[in-house]
């Protein structure tokens, strides 16, 4: 065939765009990495749109296939589609968490809707899901083994949960809902960026910082000077407003910070509120046009709690158990304060972690303070990392060829006991504006065998916001960052020792009330004396962790026990409260919310707070209908670690036993399948009751 010189000009502008983006072109990378030094903003967008072509080429392949539907020629091939718009849409989405900006946010909302219909039209394909339903229909015939059963399962549960059993006019509505409720949940996300990022409070007498820890004052003194500032800078991410609330004198600062806090995205030009009753309303139309009653009942299809009579079992079991607790709690730390300010004083939420603190260090002669100077970053990682080694025999190796998206990350080479590759860990674990709060697992590319038979390993990711280092002393983690750390690191491992054969299954692809499970029962090590004697040492004399001062931390591990369990449950009395409603809300948001989870109240609260506005998890994130799992699996991890504790923390056949039934396994069974057979029986609330002190 000849070609004129046009023809030829364009074509070889369209070879010089494909190589010139990374996305379209095999990683060139250690371990096929994301290749994060060459991508671009302007990379994004057509890769998206390649993705999606070709993602559609593999729907019509399978939709036009002559040979009767099959578990090979539809299943598989339906799991194998789109791994070009899965790539790309990882590093998207991730860095839109880890490493985002107004450019990249503008360009999410334009993608967003584009990649939500992209999703319509492939779950709303009814020729796609009457081949689908055909395989599923004959499922008993066809000698499948349990992970192939459960891929079936999953893929066609998951087509009737995105409306492919919907007809006519309902079709057009659930696109609509879907692509609107995309967009909100993007918007949610952007105003408490935003909201988050643009407080500060400047503070420049000493008066104003006293009580706040030299470690607090040099992190403030630093933030401010970036900004080209005099005095102490402090800001609402974590690292910043905790130890504030926690130490600051001045009850009149921590309330003005606590409300600045608590009153994120309420109001203004970065207003959730009205977003909240969006997403609540539109989450409520989608299961409605699904048939659920409500959008809680929609999700428990998929969990293992399964019922709203058990999620609200759990809760009310919880409440019943913790209240009497959590009462003497508030009332010791109440008579502290009182012997302070007098008999009158009104114990609020802006001074519930000062006098706390002030009560934990006189009961227990222990503070964040005493604890720091033994969890220095890079020690507290080495111990990690070791106790993983000592568990499953797992090494990490940092390796700088790997790309990162940022200089402070790092990646690592997981390697496994024998040698061979396991993953590759990258960790990021300091604030930044282009970032958003809190701390998270993810992973840039999941685990899955070829059909080859190549075990393709994934590329697991560590995202905390912890304690910077100053000028004068490393980075020194509080006693709640080294558990944050072990809890993430639980989820990583999750993911690195994913050995299943499809992607969809892999790693923390799990029922959402199971996915805490790993995370959780790696907290319980933080308390443990054989633990933290492998790395707790004094950043500046070498000296390891006395063992007062760990009896201190096993002392005081269950302080205020009740109070942060009804704290928890109080969150999942609000998540129920909003998603359970069988009818639209057009109240005020505020008040459903006080009425919502007053059970659970033990302060008064604080008339410009509102937590909905703020609440990621449930409007942003995965936990809408399901914020209930993080007690659920709480059971869960109590009563597994009871095996540690009863067979030796360091026990490898435990351990093996947790690797190979927990960790390995992904989805590929039921959740409780799994853990009966780790554990040897069903789970009972008593375990956590018993490490809680509360029995």
């Amino acid at each position: 065939m000849k070609y004129t010189g046009l023809v030829i000009s364009l074509l070889c502008i369209m070879n010089t765009t494909i190589a010139q983006n990374p996305f379209l072109q095999p990683y060139q990378t250690p371990h096929g990495t994301a290749p994060f030094d060459r991508i671009r903003l302007e990379h994004y967008e057509p890769a998206v749109m390649e993705g999606m072509k070709q993602q559609n080429a593999e729907i019509d392949a399978i939709v036009q296939n002559p040979e009767a539907p099959t578990f090979e020629n539809t299943i598989e091939a339906y799991e194998a589609s789109g791994e070009l718009l899965e790539r790309v849409s990882s590093v998207f989405g991730n860095l839109m968490s880890a490493e985002t900006n107004d450019e990249m946010q503008a360009l999410a909302r334009k993608l967003m809707p584009l990649m939500t219909e992209h999703g319509n039209n492939i779950s709303l394909n009814e020729a796609l899901f009457a081949r689908i339903k055909a395989v599923y229909d004959q499922r008993n015939q066809l000698h499948l083994n349990s992970e192939q059963q459960q891929l079936l399962k999953d893929i066609y549960e998951g087509f009737a949960l995105n409306g492919a059993n919907l007809q006519g006019a309902d079709r057009d509505t659930y696109r609509e809902l879907s692509n609107r409720l995309s967009l909100l949940t993007l918007q949610f996300s952007e105003n408490l960026l935003k909201a988050t990022n643009s407080y500060q409070l400047l503070l420049t007498h000493p008066e104003q910082v006293k009580g706040l820890p030299q470690s607090a004052l040099d992190a403030a003194r630093e933030s401010a000077q970036q900004k080209g500032m005099e005095g102490w800078r402090f800001t609402l991410d974590y690292p910043s407003y905790v130890p504030f609330m926690e130490y600051a004198d001045s009850r009149e600062l921590r309330r003005e910070l606590y409300t600045a806090y608590a009153s994120r995205a309420k109001g203004g030009e970065t207003d959730n509120l009205d977003v909240v009753k969006q997403i609540v309303n539109t989450r409520l139309a989608l299961a409605q046009l699904l048939g659920y009653p409500d959008y809680v009942s929609y999700k428990l299809t998929q969990r293992m709690a399964r019922t709203t009579e058990a999620v609200n079992h759990l809760l009310d079991q919880l409440l019943e158990a913790y209240t009497p607790a959590a009462q003497q709690e508030v009332k010791r730390v109440e008579e502290l304060a009182r012997k302070e300010q007098g008999k009158d004083f009104i114990l609020m939420p802006y001074d519930w972690s000062y006098y706390a603190h002030k009560l934990k260090d006189a009961t227990y002669q222990l503070n964040d303070e005493m604890l720091r100077p033994y969890f220095q970053l890079e020690k507290v990682i080495d111990g990690v990392f070791g106790l993983a080694t000592r568990l499953y025999g797992i090494t990490f190796k940092a390796n700088p060829d790997i790309p990162v998206y940022h200089p402070e990350v790092t990646a690592y080479e997981v390697l496994d006991r024998d040698g061979s590759f396991l993953a590759v860990l990258y960790t990021d674990f300091h604030p930044r504006e282009g970032k958003r709060s809190g701390a998270w697992m993810t992973e840039y590319k999941g685990q899955w065998h070829t059909k080859n038979g190549e075990n393709s390993r994934p590329h697991v990711s560590l995202v905390t916001n912890f304690s910077r280092s100053t000028a004068n002393k490393p980075a020194l983690l509080t006693f709640d960052e080294v558990e944050t750390l072990l809890h993430e690191f639980g989820h990583c491992l999750h993911g690195i020792f994913a050995n299943t054969t499809y992607r969809s299954l892999s790693g923390t692809n799990v029922y959402w009330d199971f996915v805490e499970l790993p995370s959780q029962i790696m907290e319980n090590f933080a308390t443990e004396k054989e633990f933290l004697h492998t790395f707790a040492r004094h950043y500046e004399s070498g000296e390891l962790i006395p063992d007062e001062l760990i009896q201190r931390i096993v002392a005081s591990a269950n302080f205020n026990a009740g109070y942060l369990c009804l704290r928890q449950v109080s969150f999942g009395l609000l998540d129920m409260a909003w998603y359970s409603r069988t009818t639209p809300f057009e109240g005020d948001v505020q008040a459903y919310e006080r009425t919502a989870w007053q059970r659970a109240q033990l302060l008064p609260q604080v008339n410009e707070a509102c937590m909905s506005t703020t609440f990621s998890h449930i409007f942003a994130g995965g936990y809408a209908g399901g914020y209930y799992s993080y007690k659920w699996a709480e059971v869960l991890d109590a009563d597994a670690f009871s095996l540690f504790k009863q067979k030796g923390i360091f026990n490898t056949e435990v351990a093996q036993s947790f690797r190979d039934n927990i960790l390995s396994k992904g989805g590929t069974e039921d959740p409780m399948t799994l853990y009966v057979r780790f554990r040897g029986q069903q789970p009972t609330i008593d375990a956590l009751l018993k490490r809680n002190g509360i029995r």
